[in-house]
């Protein structure tokens, strides 16, 4: 059978719901998902690095990048710009591979209205309480506390567009989620019109049934 066309998987959330954590977790469940590593203008925090967390890249080449319509979606948050590269992604998905994004609400509307838009999955993840998102921003200890405080004014814009996603998860238990999320992508695998192939079985069968009807 022709190997299904793969899914372009969006999680999104606001800071510190779970989106990141969980995106690894999916990729050590099955680690033929590829990642789809963004490119970003902003500086590297301390461990991460080129390629690997963000494609590193000043704001010009950014900007071309965009202009020449090398960018599936892009966004400017916080004071820098981020975006997902086109080329790597279309490959993927023809190929029949899952890419995996971890990006906002901006960039899910981008690609839902893309070319890819038929290979989209979208998943979106609540926080169990709003202070239980502020006391993970604070935990996870990345920020300082004025940009912790710019992020939890952002979370509601972010929440207010949880009806544009396909699927909308409560993270309140991070296991019970990634299991969620494992059911979710199984079962869109196996959709219809993600089976190429079924149509070619569908004939075979066909033309057996007819071989051997009285």
């Amino acid at each position: 059978m022709t190997a299904r066309r793969g899914l372009l998987i969006i999680l999104s959330s606001p800071s510190g719901a779970g989106k990141s954590t969980l995106a690894a977790r999916l990729r050590d469940w099955d680690p033929t998902i590829r990642f789809s590593v963004s490119a970003t203008t902003r500086a590297p925090r301390p461990g991460e690095m080129d390629g690997r967390e963000y494609h590193f890249i000043d704001e010009p080449r950014f900007k071309r990048m965009v202009s020449d319509g090398d960018m599936l979606e892009h966004a400017h948050v916080f004071g820098n710009f981020y975006g997902s590269p086109k080329g790597p992604v279309e490959q993927a998905i023809t190929e029949g591979c899952d890419v995996l994004f971890d990006i906002d609400w901006q960039g899910a509307q981008q690609i839902r209205n893309s070319s890819l838009q038929d290979s989209v999955l979208s998943i979106f993840l609540l926080p169990p309480s709003i202070g239980e998102l502020h006391r993970r921003l604070i935990s996870r200890a990345q920020d300082d506390m004025a940009t912790v405080e710019r992020r939890m004014k952002r979370s509601w814009d972010e929440i207010s567009h949880w009806d544009s996603y396909d699927y909308v998860l409560v993270n309140d238990d991070l296991d019970a989620t990634e299991r969620q999320l494992q059911t979710i992508i199984d079962a869109e695998r196996m959709r219809r019109p993600r089976q190429p192939g079924l149509t070619d079985v569908v004939r075979r069968l066909q033309m057996e049934f007819e071989d051997t009807a009285l």
